[in-house]
């Protein structure tokens, strides 16, 4: 499937961190391969960060240990 359409016709989730203040948000969308999108929320049709299966995985373990805390 092309990705345009793959990103169109995706489930995204906001995240649960968001706010009902309109504050900052992402959303994340499955893919297919085990990729993933990302993208604002606020801004649906600015461009999406693809995320290789991988690059997601390392990502996901990174913040389970606390890799991207300040």
């Amino acid at each position: 499937m092309d990705l345009n359409r793959e990103l169109a016709a995706a489930t995204w989730t906001k995240s649960t961190r968001s706010g009902s203040n309109g504050g900052e948000c992402i959303e994340v969308a499955k893919l297919s391969g085990g990729r993933h999108a990302v993208r604002d929320s606020k801004n649906t049709t600015s461009p999406a960060l693809i995320f290789t299966a991988l690059a997601w995985t390392t990502f996901i373990n990174g913040i389970r240990t606390g890799d991207f805390d300040w």
